[in-house]
């Protein structure tokens, strides 16, 4: 079985996500949405949790890099980051969300030299926006050649595809929306009808509700 359907089945199953048409979930940034992820419920799992590791450490050995980094994005990512890097055998490093406010005053915590093959791991892409900010904290503080972004989770947003063009990275996420609503429909969870009007919400996730 491919990681990605697998990886949607655990994130069902163990309750990471939920779905709800009516009402919708509303998100922080106020966006309406039909969906809900949480993966850091998967850190209390041990077996998806591993499951998810070394998916996440496949698709990075599959990269056009070797990475000399794995780097996370605080404070969602930086445990499975930790995790990818310890399954790989590679350093450490993650990326504060606001420079800290005395001392050195830096963005990326850990021990950095310039010029390094950074790869950063996030638990879930949305508008891209946390992963950008992460990428362009280690090119500007690190000097960091960093052009993948390696997801469990993505929403297929356009708005995070167009964030990637713009930032010279690709994004790579071994589970992604319309897997998981392929794997919801299997179960029984919704109706094709239902997967339908969901499916709507990452083309147009401001309008949809």
């Amino acid at each position: 079985m491919p990681h990605g359907k697998r990886i949607a089945e655990l994130l069902i199953d163990i309750g990471a996500v939920k779905l709800s048409i009516d009402p919708p979930f509303t998100w922080a940034s106020g966006i309406k949405s039909p969906i809900y992820c949480d993966n850091r419920m998967i850190y209390s799992h041990p077996v998806a949790r591993n499951f998810v590791v070394d998916a996440l450490a496949d698709r990075i050995r599959s990269l056009h890099i070797e990475p000399d980094f794995i780097a996370g994005t605080a404070t969602a990512a930086i445990g499975w980051a930790a995790l990818v890097a310890d399954r790989m055998d590679l350093p450490f490093v993650y990326v504060r969300s606001k420079p800290k406010d005395h001392g050195a005053k830096k963005m990326v915590e850990g021990d950095l030299p310039k010029g390094k093959d950074v790869v950063v791991v996030e638990d879930l892409i949305s508008t891209g926006g946390s992963s950008i900010h992460t990428v362009n904290a280690l090119r500007e503080e690190c000097d960091a050649n960093v052009s993948d972004v390696v997801s469990i989770f993505t929403y297929e947003m356009l708005s995070s595809v167009e964030k990637a063009q713009e930032a010279r990275v690709k994004f790579h996420s071994v589970a992604t929306f319309g897997t998981l609503l392929e794997v919801a429909v299997e179960q029984g969870r919704m109706s094709m009808d239902d997967m339908a009007n969901v499916a709507k919400f990452s083309n147009d996730p401001k309008n949809w509700a």
